[in-house]
């Protein structure tokens, strides 16, 4: 199973003919069908994942095809599971050879003659989409990825075994800090000289890791290659749920109410909140149009029970609060 947020997924046929409104219905769908998966119940994910694909005229994107697969093979019911990776491997040139290949999810396929076949395909697939990579490029922003994603991997660590305000924890945020300098350096000079690379070169990992060292600079820096990813994602090269992360972040570095709700703030009592938000009654609409889940599924992770009318009322307590805490 994959649970993909900013990695980019295909859509298996045209979105030309696609509506919002019938994109927010799919979210919610696919949305129904991962928390049946983990909640066990497979056969249930599986169908609501067909229902969802029938809402949106028998298009999906290729991450939840996967998923469906995985659910329907976790129900014994195989010929479906085929029917999900061939869709993926034929039309949605998937090519995670080493995902699909190694995924528990999959593995009462494995006797059947098909598997070989599916198999095969995705690794052609991944041959083709590596053939025109620049490999040097590819290694060097893989490099940034490990560094830039080990060292936050260990703030939670950090953090339960010295505390969050912690002389150790103060020292963790430093080298974060020092090694996101060093980082944004080769990756300016990465988009400066050559654009916004788009996953045809660079891999879909070396794609991700231009917007996530850029998430992670600071508002100049933002500011200035916010456009560039703009038309990055209008090109294809970028993916618009990551967009929707860094508009985000400035929005609320620059003063204004983020759109999508992807930034989670802290009081200092330990409790999460999501940062001031614009419009929060429909939020999930925005969402669904640039291939994010609900706002209640995305804040679950850190405990947060999401209201729109509740969060509309109390946010201007919220901004004044945080206006308050800025003065001291």
């Amino acid at each position: 199973m994959k649970k993909i947020i900013l990695t980019a997924v295909v859509l298996i046929f045209s979105l030309n003919t696609i509506f919002s409104q019938d994109i927010k219905e799919y979210q919610e769908l696919i949305d129904k069908a991962w928390n049946l998966y983990k909640a066990e119940d497979y056969k249930a994910s599986a169908l609501k994942y067909s229902e969802a694909f029938v809402a949106l005229g028998n298009k999906g994107y290729t991450t939840d095809r996967y998923n469906a697969a995985c659910s329907y093979a976790l129900a014994s019911v195989p010929d479906s599971s085929f029917v999900q990776l061939f869709k993926i491997a034929e039309k949605g040139n998937y090519s995670n050879y080493d995902h699909i290949s190694n995924d528990p999810d999959l593995k009462s396929l494995y006797g059947d003659d098909r598997w070989d076949k599916v198999l095969g395909l995705v690794k052609a697939n991944k041959e083709k989409a590596e053939a025109n990579l620049d490999k040097e490029l590819v290694a060097i922003l893989d490099n940034i990825y490990q560094e830039d994603q080990g060292l936050r991997r260990q703030i939670s660590e950090v953090e339960a075994e010295y505390g969050r305000d912690s002389d150790e924890m103060k020292a963790h945020w430093k080298k974060i800090q020092e090694k996101d300098s060093i980082n944004l350096i080769k990756v300016q000079e990465i988009l400066d000289s050559r654009g916004w690379l788009g996953s045809d070169v660079v891999g879909p990992r070396g794609n991700s890791t231009l917007f996530l060292v850029i998430q992670h600079a600071d508002l100049e820096t933002q500011e200035k290659y916010l456009p560039m990813m703009r038309e990055a994602v209008a090109k294809g090269n970028a993916n618009p749920g990551s967009l929707a992360l860094l508009e985000d972040r400035v929005a609320l570095r620059q003063g204004k109410r983020q759109i999508y709700g992807s930034q989670i703030g802290r009081h200092p009592d330990g409790e999460f909140y999501i940062s001031p938000l614009q419009d929060p009654l429909n939020v999930d609409k925005r969402r669904a149009e640039v291939g994010l889940g609900t706002l209640q599924d995305y804040v679950s992770g850190w405990e947060i029970e999401w209201n729109a009318e509740e969060y509309q009322e109390n946010l201007p307590q919220l901004e004044a609060r945080l206006e308050e805490r800025k003065k001291n």
